[in-house]
Parts: structure tokens; C-alpha cells; sequence
């Protein structure tokens, strides 16, 4: 009985993964949908007429169409970064000392162990004195510390946050700085919109005449609600972000380590931070990274994590 409901529970479980990989190019297609409703509303019928009929408002809404396009490229350049940036996988034939990470550990068998260990010359060791490695049974692989295994991908990913699915990729250690600066300038690109159409939605309950087409009122009217509603949501989803690369973590290491105080990658805000972002301050807000930065700092790559040395010895 327990057998059978395992079992289904495992084929509603694929069902679910299968239906998020078949949405691909549908959200791609959604996403650049909003963008172009957006568009149209404030350049084509609000913004764009009231910068070529002069007079008052002109380097107002000069002022807009400048910002909203700026923004427009900024958000669109880090999305498709997130879209076709690899998350990171694991190295063929990769090997490393054991993970000390609680999340994920199991001992080994003694046939698993000699058959995926022998190449290794150095262990880590539990508090038992038996060795712990992270396995991966369904890519039947040894997993860098920090990594998760994706069902939707059908692989591990480096250092895995979350599969998303508006960007139909997963989010991890190669694409996730590109991630935090999509929800940022959409974030602002959706404020913009929702303050420069907020005149045109006040309007709409007034008794004052309204210019335009029925087609263009109701395409603004849309446009205000739907950036009203993205910006709040991307908001509350931002914010929880900011405190995940403050301390040092994703989400789902927040989830693991729920009833952990310490957490051994945490090295303080600045550094967090650094290892996210990187170094050189001229890259923080555009979706790259520099030569020197991936040359010299090996966290980028997803593979090595500095610990913290305070808590060496400790139960982690």
C-alpha cells in the first residue's frame, strides 16, 4: 500500500516537472508580451504623443521615455543572461575532499565508497569517524558542496537557488547575480511605470474628458495594474533575496538549515556579498563579470566555497 502511494506520488512528481520544461518558450513569450503591452501604453499612447505636442510637459515626459528606456534595456539584458547563462553542472569525472554540510549527507556503502572514492587522497570525517560524501542517485555522481539536484533540468545544478520558471532555467551560482539585477530593474521599470500612468488611472474615475482611442484607454488602464501588481510581488520577492546573499545562502540551504544557528559560509555582509557580485564595483549592476574577477576568485565558478575558520571543530 505505502509502496503504491510512493509510487504515484513519485509519477505526479515527473507529471509536474515534465508540464514546467514544456512551458519553455510559452513564459519566454509571456514575458516579452507584459513588455510590449508596457511599451505600448506609456511611449505609443501616453508618453510619446505628449513629447511631440510640446508645450509644459515636454521634458517631463522627455524625462520618462529616457529613464523607461534605459531601465527597458537593463531588464531585458539581465533577463536573457538568466535565460541562456548555464547555471552551472558538475565537471565530468569531478572529485573533491568530502562536504562537511549537513544538508543532503549520507554515509556511503562500503561498494558505493571504494567504487566513487577511490581516486580521492584526502577525507573529512564525521563525528563518528565514518566517512560522509554528498551523492547524487539519479545523475549517479559526486555533488560540490552547495549543490542541489534539479528535477525540472534533470541534473545537478552548482550551487542551486530555485528552478524559475519565468526565466525557464534554473537559478545557481553561474546565473544568479543576474537573477537579483533582473528582479532590481524590473523592480524599478515597473515602479516607473505604475507613478508615470498613475495621472491617467486617477483619471479614469474623474469626470474629466480623456483623450485617446478606447483601445489605448484600456491597454493603460492594464498596463497600471499589472506594474502595480509586479512591482509589490517583485518587491516582497527582492527583498527576501537581499537577506539570502546577506547571509551567505540560497533558498534552498535556508530551507535545510532552518534550525541551524551557525551557518559555516556566512563571512559576513561585505564578504557575502563580494562573492555574489564580485570585486570590481564597475560590474555590480550590469549582468558580467570581469576578467580579474573570474581570474581570481574561484567562488564565481561555483565549485570552491570559503568557510568559516571560527567554527572549525563545531557541529555544523
Amino acid at each position: 500500500m505505502h509502496r503504491s502511494a510512493g509510487a504515484a506520488m513519485a509519477w505526479n512528481v515527473f507529471r509536474f516537472c515534465t508540464a514546467l520544461r514544456g512551458l519553455g518558450s510559452i513564459m519566454i513569450l509571456l514575458v516579452l508580451s507584459i513588455v510590449g503591452v508596457t511599451y505600448y501604453a506609456v511611449v505609443l499612447c501616453n508618453y510619446g504623443p505628449a513629447l511631440l505636442a510640446g508645450g509644459a510637459s515636454t521634458l517631463a515626459a522627455l524625462a520618462v521615455l529616457l529613464l523607461f528606456h534605459f531601465l527597458l534595456v537593463m531588464l531585458l539584458w539581465s533577463y536573457f543572461s538568466v535565460v541562456f547563462t548555464d547555471p552551472g553542472s558538475v565537471p565530468p569525472n569531478w572529485n573533491l575532499d568530502f562536504d562537511e554540510e549537513r544538508g543532503e549527507t549520507a554515509p556511503l556503502s562500503g561498494s558505493d565508497f571504494n567504487s566513487q572514492m577511490n581516486s580521492q587522497q584526502s577525507m573529512a570525517h564525521n563525528d563518528t569517524g565514518h566517512p560522509r560524501a554528498r551523492y547524487c542517485r539519479k545523475c549517479n555522481q559526486l555533488k560540490p558542496p552547495r549543490c542541489h539536484h534539479c528535477s525540472v533540468c534533470g541534473r545537478c545544478v552548482l550551487k542551486m537557488d530555485h528552478h524559475c520558471v519565468w526565466v525557464v532555467n534554473c537559478v545557481g551560482a553561474l546565473n544568479y547575480k543576474y537573477f537579483l539585477l533582473f528582479l532590481f530593474y524590473t523592480f524599478l521599470e515597473t515602479t516607473l511605470v505604475t507613478l508615470s500612468l498613475l495621472p491617467h488611472f486617477i483619471a479614469f474615475f474623474s469626470d474629466i474628458d480623456i483623450p485617446g482611442s478606447p483601445a489605448a484607454l484600456a491597454t493603460t488602464f492594464l498596463t497600471f495594474v499589472l506594474n502595480l501588481a509586479f512591482s509589490l510581488s517583485v518587491l516582497g520577492f527582492m527583498i527576501m533575496h537581499v537577506s539570502l546573499v546577506s547571509a551567505n545562502t540560497t533558498t534552498i540551504e535556508a530551507y535545510e538549515k532552518k534550525t541551524t544557528p551557525r551557518w559555516m559560509y556566512d563571512l559576513g555582509r561585505k564578504r557575502n556579498f563580494v562573492q555574489v557580485f564580485g570585486n570590481d564595483k564597475r560590474y555590480w549592476f550590469i549582468p558580467a563579470y570581469s576578467e580579474e574577477d573570474l581570474r581570481r576568485m574561484p567562488v564565481l565558478q561555483g565549485l570552491d566555497y570559503p568557510v568559516r575558520t571560527d567554527l572549525d571543530g563545531q557541529e555544523l
